[in-house]
């Protein structure tokens, strides 16, 4: 199959060169079948090509029918406005069919029109139209579907169920396909409240996701920006999952939904991480794994822009890498990977030479980068970790004693910084409790020492500045502000201070009677109640403002207080954190035995050069 894709780019490449047109007479007659000219192409090409006549008059013929058929295509659409699709089936059914429809029509009817005409489970199916998945609800033409698009049909069916297909029944396939849809809610879900969650609650107790650069520790990223990333790297990260388990038709739409959300992230932020590059690599690959690569018109550039990142990341000898880790073993799969795939592409584009330098660099670095088995027992037996074994190993050419001192220092770095990570929470927690012996709520407290990082003082004074800080929580309060019986003995302790009974009547309103934090408010401003805390000309109370307009992350994420819905919103978040592996380079351990069979294939194709 790719031999014949290589084939057909070389024939392409040399009819455009010659200025060939197949549709078009003498090539093609008013009948649109071939005209007597094609036979001297095909003596013509044969020669050049060093390919058996028969073969490169199939070839050609293939060709020059699917000019015809995309010229009469075009002309059809521009009289009556019905488009060609061409639908890229399922690895079982590889081939491509062509499809005439209007762009008027749902994309749930542009599924239940492909799974009839091809005996496909419409419920188990899903569809990519330009790098995304076409929504079910909207028209063609609002997603933006145009004539000649290329339509790549995924079939949502489980590998290690191979054998169990054919006996399926309809009620099995549509539970299947409910409970990955169910899943993909979940993670979204998930991901949101994940998202959405605040860096001052206890991790302990509430988890929510930090950004680590490559050493482990915490970075500081803008909440906005941060949001978008944490997406995008969920996302990236439960697609990993399901390529690790070969399950590529599932792991693609996550990935796909990951590349949308790190496009929210600024070009400076892309520019820091290596996360963006790693995940142009993986999308590139899911592709080729489902052999759907003619779908992804931008493969070549998604991997350019991989190795721009990665040069921007590590620099351009890989220096900055080697500046923080002291090697760059490890990042050196990433590249062969990205070899392995531009070397594909050449191919498959007809380009032969280009295809043979990127596959032996493929195949070189393959070479340098495995592993003997007795190092990795070697390893084991001191306690170390099979993944901890192979990262290592590359990291330092070989060496098992060098390997073993890199994992254990590598081991105390993360432990050192277990222990500062928890010393802070130490000390936050301290500084918390003197804020709360202060009068001042949990919430308020974090809050704070959260936007003043972990300065005490500094952390008093924001909650004075943001007395919004200093309401209560109504909701299990059935007394509001407006009903709330203000003693007159508190009324005269407050004017005694000095402050106006307006003022004090009104602070002790808001604060439902607290002398503490009524006197502190109204000193600090001056003697009087802040414009956020007055009640608005409606009559309703500054704590009730406050929650309708800001609601909490895991609102926001789409969450109610009942029981239920807490512990649906527990498992989804404990459904993401399952797929975040342990190992901050786990997605640098590759087995490789897949690269490797595939740098075989290929090098059997192509004709290396002697030196």
């Amino acid at each position: 199959m790719a031999q014949k894709k290589y084939l057909i780019a070389k024939l392409t490449s040399c009819l455009r060169e010659d200025k060939i047109q197949l549709w078009k007479p003498p090539y093609t007659n008013e009948k649109k079948e071939a005209g007597t000219e094609m036979k001297e192409l095909v003596q013509k090409y044969s020669s050049k090509l060093n390919i058996n006549e028969n073969d490169t008059e199939n070839m050609l013929e293939e060709i020059r029918c699917k000019a015809v058929e995309r010229g009469t295509g075009n002309e059809n659409f521009k009289v009556t406005g019905i488009a060609r699709l061409d639908i890229y089936l399922p690895r079982r059914k590889s081939r491509k069919i062509p499809l005439e429809t209007n762009l008027f029509i749902t994309g749930k009817e542009l599924r239940s029109q492909i799974a009839q005409e091809h005996a496909l489970k419409e419920n188990a199916i899903k569809i990519i139209i330009n790098k995304k998945q076409l929504d079910l609800s909207k028209t063609l033409e609002d997603q933006g579907v145009t004539h000649n698009a290329k339509v790549m049909v995924l079939q949502l069916e489980l590998s290690d169920e191979e054998t169990k297909r054919k006996i399926q029944e309809e009620e099995l396939q549509c539970k299947k396909e409910k409970e990955i849809n169910d899943k993909m809610q979940r993670t979204k879900k998930g991901l949101e409240i994940l998202a959405e969650r605040e860096e001052y609650l206890d991790q302990d107790s509430v988890p929510y996701l930090d950004i680590a650069n490559q050493t482990g520790r915490s970075i500081e990223i803008p909440p906005q920006a941060k949001k978008a990333l944490v997406l995008a790297m969920g996302y990236h990260e439960k697609g990993r999952a399901l390529m690790k388990k070969k399950e590529y038709e599932i792991a693609l739409p996550y990935l796909l939904d990951a590349d949308k959300h790190f496009c929210e992230c600024s070009t400076e932020l892309l520019n820091t991480v290596d996360n963006y590059a790693v995940l142009q690599l993986d999308i590139v690959w899911c592709y080729f794994r489902l052999e759907q690569l003619d779908c992804l018109d931008d493969a070549e550039k998604k991997l350019s822009t991989a190795h721009r990142c990665f040069q921007r990341c590590y620099g351009e000898n890989h220096e900055r890498l080697i500046d923080i880790k002291g090697s760059y073993g490890r990042e050196k799969v990433l590249f062969l990977r990205l070899y392995l795939l531009q070397g594909i592409g050449h191919y498959h584009n007809g380009r032969e030479k280009e295809a043979a330098e990127y596959i032996q660099k493929a195949s070189r670095l393959y070479e340098e980068l495995s592993i003997d088995p007795d190092k990795v027992d070697r390893l084991s037996l001191l306690g170390f970790s099979e993944q901890e074994a192979r990262l290592a190993l590359r990291a330092c050419h070989g060496n098992v004693e060098h390997a073993a001192n890199l994992i254990t220092n590598r081991r105390e770095e993360k432990a050192q910084i277990r222990r500062e990570e928890r010393a802070k929470r130490r000390q936050r927690l301290e500084d918390i409790n003197t804020l709360k012996s202060m009068g001042y709520s949990e919430r308020a407290a974090q809050v704070a020492l959260h936007n003043t990082q972990g300065n005490l003082d500094q952390a008093f004074k924001f909650i004075l500045d943001n007395p919004e800080l200093l309401l209560e929580d109504d909701d299990d309060d059935p007394v509001t502000m407006d009903q709330f019986q203000v003693s007159q003995e508190s009324i005269d302790q407050l004017m005694y201070m000095g402050f106006s009974r307006e003022s004090a009547e009104q602070a002790l309103k808001v604060f439902k009677g607290n002398i503490h934090l009524a006197s502190q408010t109204l000193a600090h401003h001056g003697g009087v109640l802040p414009a956020s805390l007055q009640p608005s000309p409606e009559g309703s109370s500054p704590s009730e403002e406050s929650t309708s307009s800001k609601d909490s992350p895991t609102e926001s994420a789409g969450s109610s207080s009942s029981p239920t819905d807490e512990d649906m919103e527990t498992d989804a978040v404990n459904e993401i954190l399952e797929d975040i592996p342990e190992h901050e380079e786990d997605y640098l351990d590759l087995t490789l035995e897949e690269e490797e069979q595939i740098i075989h294939e290929y090098l059997s194709y192509i004709q290396v050069p002697q030196h």
